[in-house]
C-alpha cells in the first residue's frame, strides 16, 4: 500500500487500464480505434506488473478467433501469431491403466474446436501489445497496480502503482522510488483471476451482491518439446477421469502446435474436499498414464506454470460496473468451462467496456458509472456462450465427474436445440468452503518423480524464470500469522504445503519433528493465487510484489 506521507508525481489520462492480458489489451486498442474513427483523441495507458507483456500470461490455449475477428478482423494479414489451425479432437475417459475415446457425435456443437486455434497466449499478448502501441496506447510493464484511487465522492479515480526499492522491514532502500498516481477519468480493472485490486473493489462496492459465490480451478501447464516423428500438429487431445476420482473435478489437455511443441496441462477444480491432495503431483502422475506418456519420452520439458482459473461462469459474474470503472475479462470470469474457453470472452467484454468509456469520455463525463457496458453484455455472444452452459458446473460439483457430466452434455444439448432447462443452478458455496478435516481424510501418497516425465516443484519453479527481488516485503499477508500452526495444521494438515503449486508455504520443525513453524518462501511464487482462494481461513491475502516480479513465461 502506499505511504500517504509520501509525495507523489502523477499522470492524467482519459482511460487507464490494468493489467496486459487479452482483455486490457483489447480495451486499449478499441478506445485508440474509435479514436482514430471518430476524430476524437482520447488518451489510453495500460499498467501490466509483468516484466514485460505476456510474462505472467498463461493458458492452454486453444482460442476461438471470433474475439480477435471482431477486433482487428484482418488479423492474419498482419502476422498475429496464430497459425495452428485445430485438425483433430479427441476426449479421452481414463481409467488406472487404460481409457475409452469419447464418439465426437455425442458432444454438443458448442464443444468442437474445429476452426479454433492452438496458440501461445503469451505470444499473442505480445503481439496485440505492438498492435496498440502503433496505435498510440502507452503501455508500462514492470508496474503493479498497487492500490486504487478514490474521489472525495468516493468513485474511483485511478490506481497507485507500488513502490520500488522497499526492504522486507520497510525501510527505503538507496533504491527507492515512490510508485505513481495515474489518473483517469474512467479506470478498466483487466487483472485476470482474482485480481487484488479487483477483489477489493467487489468487496467495497458489493458487486458480488445477489450472485452466486465465484469458482475457481487451478490449472498447471507444462510446454515439451518432443520427438518430430511423435507431433501431431493440430490435434487437441483433452482426458478426464484418473488420476483424480469421481468427486474431484478436473481434467487434462494435450495441444500439439507449433515446431514440435506439445502444451500439456492439468485442471483441479478448488471445490476439492481432500486436503491431502496435491494439484502439482496430481499432474506429474497423468503423465505417465498409459494414454500419454509416449507423447513425453524423449521429449523436452522446456517451460513450466500455474494459473487460477474463475469457473463460476453465468451466475457468478458480479455486477460489472462501479463509479469510475469496470471489471473487465476474467476480473470479472467470463470463462466457458465446458469449452476450456475464456480469450475470446476477455476480448470481446474487453471491446465492450472500451466503447461504452469511450462515449463517456466524448460525452465530457467522468467518474459515473458505465452502465452501457452492462447493456452491451445483456445483449451480446458472451452472455450467450455463457448462460448455454450455466449448469454444466453445478451439476459436475454436485453428482460428480462421470454423471454430473453426462448430465451437463443432455442440458448443453438441449440448449441448443432452444429447450434447456428452465432455471439456473446454484453453486452456494465458496472453494474454501469444500475442505474437510484432515481427520476424515486418507493421505495421498505420491510417487516420487523420475526427473524425465515427472519433475518436482522447485526445478518446475526454476524454468518458470520466477524471479523476486528477495529483500523486499513479503506480497503474500496474513491476517493472523499463528492460524497455520494454531488453526490449519491440526484440522487440515496445513495445506497451503500442497495446493500452492510452486513450493511457496512450508512446515518447518525441529530435527526432533518439535516446534513446527509457518515458512513463506514468497521468491518462489508464480502469482497463481490459488493460496487466496482456497486457505481454509481466508487468512492469506495475495497482493502485488515489485512490479516486474514473478514469473517470465516464454511461449505460454
Amino acid at each position: 500500500m502506499s505511504d500517504a506521507a509520501v509525495e507523489r508525481e502523477y499522470m492524467e489520462y482519459d482511460v487507464v487500464i490494468v493489467g496486459g492480458g487479452p482483455a486490457g489489451l483489447s480495451a486499449a486498442i478499441r478506445l485508440r480505434q474509435l479514436a482514430a474513427e471518430e476524430d476524437f483523441d482520447i488518451s489510453v495507458c495500460l499498467i501490466e506488473k509483468g516484466s514485460e507483456v505476456g510474462a505472467h500470461i498463461l493458458s492452454g490455449a486453444v482460442i476461438d478467433p471470433i474475439g480477435l475477428d471482431a477486433l482487428i478482423p484482418d488479423w492474419r494479414e498482419k502476422g498475429a501469431p496464430i497459425d495452428t489451425e485445430v485438425t483433430a479432437d479427441h476426449f479421452i475417459y481414463l481409467g488406472p491403466s487404460g481409457g475409452i475415446r469419447v464418439p465426437n457425435f455425442l458432444f454438443p456443437p458448442l464443444m468442437n474446436n474445429h476452426g479454433n486455434y492452438i496458440v501461445s497466449l503469451g505470444n499473442v499478448c505480445r503481439w496485440l501489445a505492438e498492435q496498440a502501441e502503433a496505435l498510440g496506447v502507452e503501455i508500462y510493464p514492470g508496474f503493479a497496480g498497487a492500490e486504487v484511487l478514490y474521489g472525495e465522492d468516493g468513485s474511483v479515480r485511478g490506481v497507485v502503482t507500488g513502490d520500488m526499492g522497499v526492504a522486507r522491514d520497510g525501510s527505503h532502500k538507496d533504491s527507492y522510488t515512490p510508485g505513481m498516481e495515474l489518473r483517469g477519468k474512467y479506470t478498466l480493472f483487466a487483472e485476470g483471476v482474482r485480481g487484488s485490486l479487483s477483489k477489493e473493489l467487489i468487496r467495497k462496492f458489493k458487486l458480488d451482491e445477489g450472485r452466486e459465490p465465484q469458482k475457481f480451478g487451478i490449472g498447471l501447464k507444462e510446454l515439451w518439446e518432443i520427438d518430430p516423428a511423435k507431433h501431431k500438429k493440430g490435434l487437441v487431445q483433452h482426458t478426464m477421469g484418473w488420476p483424480l476420482d469421481n468427486s474431484t473435478g478436473g481434467g487434462s489437455f494435450l495441444y500439439h502446435f507449433g515446431e514440435n511443441l506439445v502444451s500439456v496441462g492439468f485442471v483441479v477444480h478448488l471445490n476439492y474436499k481432500n486436503p491431502y491432495l496435491s494439484p502439482f503431483d496430481e499432474f506429474q502422475r497423468f503423465k505417465h498414464h498409459p494414454s500419454v506418456v509416449e507423447t513425453f519420452e524423449g521429449g523436452k520439458r522446456i517451460a513450466y506454470g500455474a494459473r487460477a482459473i474463475t469457473e463460476g461462469g453465468f451466475q457468478s459474474v458480479p455486477k460489472l460496473t462501479f463509479p469510475g470503472g469496470a471489471l473487465i475479462g476474467c476480473s470479472a470470469g467470463f470463462v466457458n468451462v465446458p469449452r476450456i474457453k475464456g480469450s475470446h470472452n476477455a476480448m470481446l467484454t474487453g471491446k465492450m467496456g472500451a466503447e461504452a468509456a469511450f462515449e463517456a469520455v466524448k460525452d465530457g463525463r467522468q467518474g459515473d458509472e458505465l452502465v452501457a457496458y452492462t447493456q452491451a453484455y445483456e445483449k451480446s455472444p458472451v452472455y450467450k456462450d455463457l448462460k448455454r452452459v450455466r449448469n454444466v458446473k453445478p451439476l459436475w460439483s454436485k453428482l460428480g465427474t462421470f454423471m454430473g457430466i453426462g448430465l451437463g452434455a443432455v442440458d448443453m444439448w438441449m440448449n441448443n436445440l432452444g429447450i434447456g432447462l428452465p432455471f439456473t443452478l446454484r453453486h452456494k458455496k465458496a472453494d474454501y468452503e469444500s475442505i474437510k478435516k484432515a481427520s476424515e481424510c486418507k493421505p495421498i501418497d505420491y510417487p516420487k518423480p523420475d526427473g524425465k516425465i515427472s519433475f518436482d516443484k522447485l526445478s518446475s519453479v526454476f524454468i518458470s524464470a520466477t524471479n523476486h527481488e528477495e529483500d523486499q516485503p513479503v506480497h503474500l499477508k496474513l491476517k493472523d500469522p499463528a492460524i497455520p500452526i494454531a488453526y490449519n495444521l491440526p484440522n487440515f494438515a496445513e495445506p497451503a504445503q500442497r495446493y500452492c503449486p510452486a513450493g511457496v508455504y512450508e512446515v518447518v520443525r525441529d530435527e526432533d519433528g518439535s516446534n513446527p513453524r509457518f515458512q513463506i518462501n514468497a521468491q518462489n511464487c508464480v502469482h497463481c493465487k490459488t493460496c487466496d482462494i482456497k486457505d481454509p481461513a481466508q487468512n492469506i491475502n495475495w497482493t502485488v510484489p515489485e512490479g516486474g516480479g514473478g514469473p517470465n513465461y516464454p511461449n505460454m
